[in-house]
Formats: structure tokens, sequence, C-alpha cells
């Protein structure tokens, strides 16, 4: 068509589609559930796809997706709900910083979030800890800037690297990759880059920007725990830490035990991402409901109330689903994956360029980890040996670069810093910037030997 090879005008297409999808987004403000849903029946037109079948790839990309994310998701905001309503949250931040001492509380911050962002999205987790960043500021007279980065950078590298978040277990799911071994892995690479991108960027940043709190929403979020009636330190982390325990036992359990041992049977059913979410979930009723007094009518409505902010990301996720589907079934896929072959551009660097390029265009990370992932995954069955873990990894990565004035986070953390742009972007843009880069370093290195 247009004296183009088929190949070449798939790609044209390819091009022409997320182009389009991006200036939806950003230009024209849709909705990224509609834009997506818009940009795969395009795709799928324009491509030359039975018309019979562009609506059928459509709900099975969504479906396909939402039948395991979309559990984990409820499962993982209904967790996370529990813990913030029972002060879970709470007791490790103050545990953690009465360990570290004053002189290195952006280290005890840095670890608090590491630890309460495993079961809670990003903007959860921060409204839930930024009010602890006041106290703790106001307590110790250390700079605002040197407490809030090392905590933006624990919660935003579990929140791009560490299942069960949704960027990490939506490409866990693209890639075919082991939940196991990506949370492993996830945690290897993690911690070292929020310590790069945390504590170490933040004491450096706050020397200029040392920050100043808006003085209204101090008095109004840094209201001090009396700490009497919170969950204990060990029973908040075993409660919060079980189902990433449960999931690294199903994969030593796996590398240890023959297929078809009843112990590893047991243990891929007990370990399943779903199954081991239900348990920590259930758990949570007791250690964080009951046992601290909160009845059986109110734990119902909490967890009612959790669901409620998840449905458009749910919906954003499905839609996403559904239009990595079409980039599969028109053969998009293929080409691309047959380019990068031929060009042998490492598939972990491409898996990292394409959501990078994505981030930066939508400001969404999970719009870049579905598109992303997506467009990289024919590359798998090309690339002999590509290590499917480290896919994830870098898609992960990928979708956290160069927050901008695009996306939401940005303007979060704007509002709640009392920053200017300009500030904004020298330590909010630049600290996601950081984790993405040496993100990516510790991927390509951990590539070596895995």
């Amino acid at each position: 068509m247009f004296g183009m090879s088929h190949e070449s005008y798939l790609l044209l297409d390819a091009v022409v589609t997320i182009i389009g999808l991006i200036v939806l987004i950003t230009r024209f403000k849709v909705h990224p559930f509609i834009a997506l849903i818009i940009a795969a029946g395009f795709l799928g037109l324009t491509s030359g796809m039975p018309v019979d079948k562009i609506i059928k790839a459509f709900q099975d990309g969504f479906g396909g997706v939402l039948g395991f994310v979309g559990i984990i998701l409820a499962l993982g905001t209904m967790l996370g709900k529990m813990m913030a309503e029972s002060g879970g949250a709470d007791q490790i931040a103050q545990t953690l910083i009465r360990a570290f001492g004053k002189d290195k509380v952006q280290w005890a911050m840095m670890f608090a979030a590491f630890l309460v962002g495993i079961p809670l999205f990003f903007e959860i987790g921060f409204v839930l800890l930024i009010p602890l960043v006041f106290i703790v500021a106001r307590r110790t007279g250390v700079s605002l800037i040197k407490i809030g980065i090392p905590l933006l950078a624990g919660l935003s590298a579990v929140h791009g690297l560490v299942p069960p978040h949704p960027g990490p277990l939506l490409a866990i799911g693209v890639f075919g990759a082991d939940i196991g071994k990506t949370i492993l892995y996830g945690l290897i690479v993690a911690l070292p880059t929020a310590i790069i991108a945390g504590p170490i960027f933040g004491t450096f940043i706050a020397k200029y920007i040392p920050g100043n709190p808006s003085q209204e929403l101090v008095d109004q979020l840094a209201r001090e725990s009396d700490g009497k009636n919170l969950p204990s330190f060990s029973i908040t982390l075993i409660t919060v830490l079980l189902p990433v325990f449960l999931m690294l036992l199903k994969t030593f359990a796996d590398i240890a035990l023959p297929d078809g041992h009843i112990v590893r049977n047991w243990m891929d059913m007990i370990g399943h991402p779903i199954s081991a979410l239900l348990l920590a979930l259930l758990l949570s009723l007791y250690t964080f409901g009951h046992r601290q007094g909160i009845h059986s009518k109110q734990i119902l409505k909490l967890l009612d109330a959790s669901l409620a902010p998840t449905a458009a990301i749910i919906l954003i996720i499905g839609a996403g689903g559904g239009f990595k589907q079409m980039l599969v079934t028109s053969g998009v896929g293929d080409v691309i994956g047959h380019m990068a072959v031929t060009a042998q551009i490492n598939p972990i660097l491409l898996a990292w360029l394409v959501a990078a390029v994505i981030r930066i265009a939508t400001g969404s990370a999970t719009v870049a980890t579905i598109t992303g992932a997506g467009i990289v995954v024919p590359v798998v069955g090309m690339v002999p040996g590509v290590n499917l873990e480290l896919l994830v990894l870098a898609t992960g990565a990928g979708s956290l670069i160069l927050s901008h004035v695009n996306d939401a986070g940005f303007w979060l953390v704007k509002q709640y810093f009392n920053m200017t742009v300009a500030e904004t972007f020298k330590t909010w843009t630049a600290m996601e910037t950081i984790l993405s880069i040496v993100a990516l370093g510790f991927i390509m290195l951990l590539s070596l030997v895995v």
C-alpha cells in the first residue's frame, strides 16, 4: 500500500496509532480508557484485520489482562486500606525512625516507604505517609526535601519494579514471566536504586532546595499519633510481607522439587499471587481489624470504600490489554520484533526505551507499561535466552522516567511540598529519572549473571 511493503506499512500504521494515542491523551485530554479503545479500533481497521475479528481481539486482550490483574488490584487495595486505617504504616515508620535516629532519619523514611509501598498504590502510599514527613520534619528540624525525596523514591521504586503493583504484574502477564523470580530480582534492583535516588540524591538536592511546607497543610495533616493503639511492628511486617513471602516460597519450591511433587503442587496454589494476597487480606482482617477493635460492619465499609479509587486504573489496564492484543493480532508486533532482531538491539534496552518514550509522551506509567510490553513481546520468541523477568523490570524502569507536567504525580508532589514548577523539576522529576536510569543499569548488570 502507498508503494510500501506490507511490513513497512504496518510499522508506519503502529507509529501513527501510538502518536494518535499520545495526542488524544495529552492534547485533547481524552481519558486513557477511551483513548486506548479508539487507538485499538483504529489499528485494527487500518492494519487490514477482518472486521469481525477486531472486536474479538480487543475483548480477548481486555479479559485476559483483567482476569488476573483486576483480581490482584482489588485484593491489594483492600489490604492497603486495612493497613492504613489500623495505623500499621505509622507503626513501621515510627519504629524505623527510632532505630535510625535523627541524623539518619532520611534512611528511615526510605525504608518505611519501601516496606509500606509493597502492597499500596503510589498515590495511596503517598497520601498515607506524607503526614509523617511533616511530623518528622517538625520534630527533627531536618529539611523537608531531605526527608521527602527518600520517601518518594522508596514508594516509586517498588511501584515500578516490584509485584503485586499493577505495572510489573501486567508486564508479567504479557511476557509470561515467573512472578516469584520477578519479585526477587525486583527487590534486588529496587532497593539499591531507591537508596541512590532517595537518601543520597535527597541529601544533595536539599542543600539547594530545602523545602518550605505550606503551614495550612502542616496544620491539617501533621497530627501526631499517640501510639497507644497501633498494631505492633512485627505483626504489621508479617501481614504486609506475607504475600511476598508466599510467592517467593512458590518459586523456591519450583526450583527445588520435581514437577508433579505434591508439596510443589500445593505451593504453586498457595504461592499464586491471587491466593497469596487473599491469605494476607484475610489475616489483615484480624491483625489490622478485629485485633485493633474495628468492628465487622466498619471493616465492610472500609473495604467497599477502598475499591472506588481503583476503578479507573482497572479499566485503563483492561483497555491497554486490548490494545496490546491488537498489536499482536494485526502483525505489528512481529514486524517490530524482526526489526529489533535485525538491528541487534538488546531486548532489555529496547523494552526500557519503548516504555520510556511512551511515559515521557503520555505521563502515564501504566499506559507506558501496557503499550511497551505489547510492542516488545514479539522479540521474546525471536531472541533465544532472553530473561523474561528482566524484560518485566526493564519495562517498569522505563515507565518511571522523567515525570513532568503531563503526569498527575508531578502536581501531587508540587502541591504537597509547596514548590514552584522549576523546583519540582529539580527534585521530583530528577529523582524519577535517576530511578529509571540507575534501575536500568542494575538490570543490565543482573542480566550478566542470571
